[in-house]
């Protein structure tokens, strides 16, 4: 029904920003979209930053197809999706971060287990007698414009509590995440931090794939922080440019999205993936450039 209505106003589009803009937000289901993907967008880029960091791409990747399972498990039993991704990916984060300091090098345990759940999740779905398709798409792919005013509330309520720790542990974080020898060796409880930052992956993860879905989760979580660390060289730097990266492309997927019939993760997919290409094959082209502007 949304992707009908897309594709009568695509009609309809101005080209004046200030119209436009005023036209989408007219509809609840806008504002709720913008709502989320904006606090999934500030999470993710925050968050993001730390997991490219410590090189837990692969570990986040893997939480959000055991949170695919969740998800599926919780739709079979006739809960909300989203508590059964929380339940399965803070599962998986503690299993992760048991694996030691060196899980991001485990790559066959790591992958083993991803697959079993990813299979495990299809099981569930097949087992749900009813809406199979839609479930399958919204979990997978996403399904922002479908986010309610109750999920929004929760998104916001969860993004302020991964805020609030990060912003804690920040500096022994960060200084763990650069040198997790010299941290060990300073006494820092390394085991104990990387728990807490598994558990902050799961969450977000829980609650960005209601934007991106959990085959695309790597838009939101990586690419946008993978993209800062070519611009800044700071920390704070690179995690402000993250942020503001994942913000302009959500929003842009979601403007773009309402007058086309398409996906919006798609579109939030391309975005940070074509500005990610851009910084790194054509920025290193341009700095010689404002070297020696002569």
């Amino acid at each position: 029904m949304i992707l009908t209505s897309f594709s009568t106003l695509t009609s309809t589009f101005s080209f004046n920003p200030i119209v436009d803009l005023q036209r989408i937000f007219q509809f609840p289901f806008m504002q709720h979209a913008y709502e989320a993907g904006t606090i999934v967008a500030i999470v993710a880029g925050i968050v993001g930053y730390f997991v490219v960091l410590r090189r837990s791409s692969f570990a986040a990747h893997a939480l959000s197809h055991i949170g695919f399972s969740g998800a599926a498990a919780a739709v079979l039993i006739g809960i909300n999706p989203v508590y059964g991704l929380l339940a399965f990916t803070s599962l998986g984060g503690l299993g992760i971060a048991a694996l030691g300091r060196r899980a991001a090098q485990r790559d066959v345990q790591i992958g083993t287990v991803l697959a079993f759940m990813l299979g495990l999740g299809v099981l569930f779905l097949s087992l749900y007698a009813g809406g199979y398709a839609q479930e399958a798409y919204s979990i997978l792919f996403g399904e922002v414009l479908g986010v309610s005013p109750g999920a929004v509330l929760l998104t916001l309520a969860a993004g302020a509590i991964i805020l609030v720790l990060i912003a804690v542990i920040y500096r022994p974080l960060l200084f763990a995440s650069l040198d997790e020898d010299v941290a060990e060796a300073k006494g820092m409880p390394v085991l104990l931090l990387g728990v807490i930052f598994m558990l902050l992956v799961a969450v977000a993860t829980s609650f960005a794939v209601q934007v991106v879905g959990v085959l695309l989760i790597f838009a939101l979580m990586v690419t946008p922080a993978a993209t800062a660390q070519m611009l800044a060289r700071r920390p704070r730097q690179v995690i402000i440019i993250s942020v503001v990266i994942a913000l302009l492309a959500t929003w842009l997927g979601l403007f773009i999205a309402f007058y086309t019939p398409y996906p919006v993760s798609f579109f939030i997919c391309a975005n940070v993936f074509v500005l990610y290409l851009l910084v790194r094959f054509v920025y290193p082209k341009l700095k010689p450039l404002e070297k020696h502007p002569d």
